[in-house]
C-alpha cells in the first residue's frame, strides 16, 4: 500500500507539464540517436549535461532517463531496416530483424520491437518501485567499509561482463582509477598529477572524458566506414503482427524481460549484456531454433525486451546504493552531482518526489515511446538515407560547444580532442573504454571512503574484514574473478563476446 502511494506521488511529479515536456523531448531525442548510428546515449547525454543547469533536479534527470531507454527502442529502427545497429545493444536485433525486413515483414518486427519493449520497461518500472525501498533500507547500515567493497565488487563485475581481453579490461579500469587521482588532494591540498598546469588542479572533468572517448572517437570510428546502408523502404506497411506472429513472440518477450532485468542490477551489466544473454537463451529453449538467423521474431522480440528490462534496472543500483552499473548511470551521478544531490538511499527519505517522480516518468516515457514511434516511422527511414558526412560536423559542433560550456575555457577542448585520439587507439587496440569511465566515476569515491574507513579505524585495516557486510562483499569480489581466470570459463566468455 505504501508503494502505491508513493507511486501516486510520483505520478502527480511526473505529470506537470514541465516534466511532461522534457519527458517527451528525452525519449524523442534518445529515439533520434537511437535511429542515427554514429552517437549513443552516452555521449549525448555528456553532450547534455552542461544544458540542465538552469533545470529543477527531478526535471533534468527525467529528461536524461528518457534519452538512455529511448534509445534503447531507436536502435531496433536502424538494425531492423538497415541491418546497422543505431545503439550497441541493438547488434542482436540484427540477426533476424534485418531479415524479416527483406522478408517484406519490417512492419511486423518493428511493432514486436515496441510492444515488448514497453512490455519490459513497464515490468521493470515495477521491479524499482518494489525492490528500492528495502535495498536502500539496507544500503543506511553502510558505512565507508561497506561502500569501498561494494565499489570494489562493483569494479570486478566491470572487468568480468567487459567485452574482450580480461587483461584489457583491467587495465582501463586502473587507468580509469588513475585518471581519477588527477587534481588536488582533499586532506593534504597538495596537486596531484597536475603538472603544474593550472586548468588539471581541480581534475578532469568526467564529461571531459565521456564525450572524448565515446563522442569524438565514435565519429572518427563512423568516418573509416565504407559501408553504404541500404533502405529497402520508403513506407513501412502491415504494423501490426499477426496472430501467430504474438503467439511466437509473447512468451519470448516474458523470458528476455526476465532475463533482462537481471543484468541490469550488476555492476558492468545493462541492456547490452541482456540482450545478449536473452537471445542465447531464446535460441537454445526455442521449437523454432532452426528459423534463428533467418527472420525469427522470437530473435527480435526477446534481446529488444531484455535491452530496455536491463536499462531500466540498472537504475536500482544509483538510486538505492548511489553505485552506477554502466557509463550511462555514471553520467547519471554526475548529474546529480551538478544539482548538489548525494546519490544513495538517503534521497528516497530527504527527496521523495524526485525518487518516485523519476520512476513514475519511466511508465510515462516507455508509454509515449509506443504511442508516438510506431506512427513516425516513416520519418526515422527518411532520416537512415542521410549521409553521415552531412551528420558528423553537427556532432563535432555540439560536443565542442558542450565541454567549452563547463567552464568556458578552451583548454577542456583540447583535453576532449586528446581523449578523443585516445579513445581511437583504445578501439584499434580492442580495448573497451566503458571500465575506464566507471573507474574514472569510482575512483574518487573509493578513495574517500578507503580514507575514512581508515581514519575511523585508527589505520586498522582489518576493519574491511572484521564487519560482516563488506567482508561479503569482497569475497563475492574475488569468487568473481577466481571464477573468469578459470580456463574454462575464460574461454567461453571470450567465445560469447566474439560472437
Amino acid at each position: 500500500m505504501e508503494v502505491l502511494n508513493n507511486l501516486m506521488m510520483g505520478l502527480s511529479v511526473a505529470l506537470t507539464p514541465v516534466n511532461l515536456l522534457y519527458c517527451f523531448g528525452g525519449v524523442l531525442l534518445g529515439t533520434l540517436i537511437g535511429v542515427l548510428p554514429g552517437i549513443g546515449p552516452v555521449a549525448t547525454i555528456a553532450m547534455l549535461l552542461p544544458a540542465t543547469f538552469a533545470l529543477q533536479p527531478v526535471t533534468a534527470l527525467i529528461m536524461l532517463a528518457g534519452i538512455y531507454y529511448g534509445a534503447q527502442y531507436g536502435g531496433s529502427t536502424s538494425a531492423i531496416l538497415v541491418n546497422i545497429p543505431g545503439e550497441t545493444s541493438s547488434v542482436v536485433t540484427c540477426l533476424d530483424g534485418y531479415q524479416m525486413a527483406r522478408q517484406g515483414r519490417a512492419g511486423a518486427a518493428l511493432s514486436i520491437a515496441a510492444l515488448g519493449s514497453f512490455f519490459a520497461g513497464t515490468v521493470a518500472t515495477i521491479l524499482i518501485a518494489g525492490f528500492a525501498p528495502p535495498l536502500a533500507e539496507v544500503a543506511l547500515k553502510f558505512g565507508p567499509a561497506e561502500y569501498f567493497a561494494l565499489m570494489v565488487l562493483g569494479l570486478t563485475g566491470a572487468v568480468v561482463l567487459a567485452h574482450g581481453s580480461l587483461i584489457k579490461a583491467i587495465a582501463m579500469i586502473v587507468l580509469g582509477l588513475l585518471l581519477g587521482l588527477v587534481g588536488t588532494d582533499v586532506n593534504s591540498g597538495i596537486s596531484r598529477y597536475a603538472f603544474n598546469v593550472p586548468e588539471l588542479s581541480d581534475g578532469i572533468n568526467f564529461v571531459i572524458v565521456a564525450m572524448g572517448v565515446f563522442g569524438f572517437t565514435e565519429v572518427i570510428i563512423n568516418l573509416e566506414m565504407k559501408e553504404k546502408r541500404e533502405v529497402f523502404f520508403k513506407k513501412v506497411t502491415g504494423l501490426f503482427p499477426t496472430k501467430a506472429d504474438l503467439k511466437a513472440a509473447t512468451p519470448a518477450v516474458l523470458r528476455g524481460t526476465v532475463i533482462g532485468s537481471l543484468p541490469g542490477i550488476l555492476p558492468g551489466g545493462g541492456a547490452l549484456l541482456s540482450s545478449f544473454a536473452a537471445y542465447a537463451f531464446e535460441k537454445k529453449v526455442s521449437k523454432n531454433r532452426a528459423n534463428f538467423g533467418k527472420g525469427a521474431i522470437e530473435g527480435v522480440a526477446a534481446p529488444e525486451s531484455a535491452n530496455n528490462a536491463g536499462a531500466q534496472t540498472s537504475f536500482i543500483p544509483l538510486l538505492t546504493l548511489g553505485i552506477p552499473s554502466n557509463p550511462v548511470m555514471a553520467l547519471m551521478v554526475g548529474a546529480m552531482t551538478i544539482h548538489s544531490i548525494q546519490p544513495g538511499p538517503q534521497i528516497m527519505t530527504t527527496q521523495p518526489g524526485l525518487f518516485w517522480g523519476m520512476i513514475a516518468s519511466m511508465w510515462i516515457g516507455n508509454l509515449m515511446l509506443v504511442i508516438l514511434n510506431l506512427p513516425m516511422i516513416g520519418m526515422w527511414v527518411k532520416l537512415l538515407t542521410v549521409p553521415y558526412r552531412t551528420l558528423y560536423p553537427a556532432i563535432l559542433l555540439f560536443c565542442v560547444i558542450g565541454i567549452f560550456s563547463l567552464s568556458n575555457s578552451s583548454y577542456d577542448i583540447y583535453i576532449g580532442v586528446f581523449f578523443g585520439l585516445v579513445g581511437y587507439v583504445f578501439v584499434k587496440l580492442a580495448c573497451e573504454p566503458a571500465p575506464l569511465l566507471l573507474g574514472f566515476i569510482l575512483g574518487p569515491m573509493m578513495e574517500e571512503n578507503l580514507r575514512r574507513a581508515m581514519l575511523l579505524s585508527r589505520g586498522d585495516a582489518t576493519v574491511f574484514f572484521t564487519r560482516p557486510i563488506s567482508l561479503g562483499m569482497l569475497i563475492a569480489a574475488a569468487i568473481l574473478l577466481l571464477i573468469i581466470i578459470a580456463p574454462s570459463i575464460r574461454k567461453k566468455r571470450e567465445d560469447v563476446f566474439v560472437e
